[in-house]
């Protein structure tokens, strides 16, 4: 009797309060697991400063991240170290879909294989959502070397081999992927001078201080519409439809082939759940579907996605592709 008295006793108010936690938390617990994702805003890093191509590509994505998942999204920019700076934020973040990386081919498959300093694997460390969009770079000359088209370029550089240089935005950029692959194709010796950006590289090509440049169409789209820079040809497998005049690099003999894009693409840290990669997939790739969509991506020089593609396989390859050319260059960074 005095047991089952014992039991019906009030709580005291010390274990009360104490219980009331646990009750609470007990009580969240289940509501917390079923918020249906997103259920606040996602930050969309990107490696680079504003104005700039992965950029460009990126505040499209955040737009249509937005509307079809229902949430906000804020891009933020973390320039620095070829993208890297912001690939290695990302990789450290919780992998729960509201830390993503808009990046390029640069930070998730080339630098790695130049700067030794790099922490991170982007096979290992991030977990692949899709391909946005691809970017072809374009080989061009100065006005002051007379060279009119790619055939009178591969015949000038071969008469006089280490006597031309040609310039890229870095040390493993995908410009200087693309002029080394140039080299490599068409045997051809040139050297290779690399430029914090393209602003001071397009000058440099304009002035004549510089033979040769590797750079992004759009960029060069005005000084081509000048005469102040001339277009040899584009990197892509087929012409580009922003440049249908410009041949593709590989309509020369010597170039067959000859394909090398740069690409925008969006990644989560690795282990994110797969019903959280899936839902952004989706997003993405109906997205890409939206002719406004690709409209904004093909103005920024870009060749929209088709949401299909395994960017897994692409940064694979790619990655594979990088690495015979930083041994055939011996590129440091």
């Amino acid at each position: 009797m005095s047991h089952r008295k014992a039991s019906l006793r009030p709580l005291s108010r010390r274990g009360a309060i104490a219980a009331l936690p646990a009750a609470a938390l007990a009580l969240a617990l289940p509501a917390l697991a079923d918020a249906p994702y997103p259920s606040k805003p996602i930050k969309l890093v990107v490696g680079y400063a504003p104005g700039g191509s992965v950029d460009m590509a990126a505040r499209v994505v955040a737009d249509l991240l937005a509307t079809r998942l229902g949430s906000s999204v804020v891009v933020e920019n973390l320039a620095g170290a070829a993208g890297a700076v912001a690939a290695q934020r990302v990789v450290n973040s919780p992998p729960d879909g509201y830390t993503l990386l808009a990046g390029s081919s640069n930070e998730m498959a080339a630098t790695a294989l130049v700067n030794p300093a790099q922490k991170y694997d982007p096979q290992k460390d991030l977990t692949p959502i899709g391909l946005i969009a691809t970017a072809p770079v374009l080989l061009a000359a100065s006005p002051k070397t007379q060279v009119k088209n790619l055939a009178a370029f591969v015949e000038t550089v071969k008469r006089q081999p280490g006597r031309y240089s040609y310039g890229s935005s870095g040390v493993g950029s995908t410009l200087h992927f693309a002029g080394e692959l140039v080299k490599q194709r068409a045997g051809l010796f040139m050297t290779h001078i690399p430029y914090r950006g393209t602003a001071a590289l397009t000058t440099e090509l304009v002035a004549g201080t510089l033979d040769f440049a590797i750079l992004s169409p759009t960029a060069a789209a005005p000084f081509i519409q000048s005469g102040r820079i001339v277009p040899l040809g584009i990197s892509s497998a087929k012409r580009s439809p922003a440049l249908p005049q410009v041949p593709a690099l590989g309509e020369h003999p010597l170039l067959k082939g000859y394909e090398l894009a740069g690409w925008f693409a969006l990644a989560a840290p690795r282990n994110l759940p797969p019903e959280i990669a899936q839902r952004l997939r989706a997003a993405l790739q109906a997205g890409l579907q939206d002719p406004a969509v690709r409209r904004r991506l093909e103005e920024g020089g870009a060749v929209p996605a088709t949401g299909n593609e395994d960017l897994a396989r692409v940064i694979r390859e790619d990655t594979g592709k990088y690495a015979a050319l930083v041994k055939f260059a011996n590129m440091r960074d």
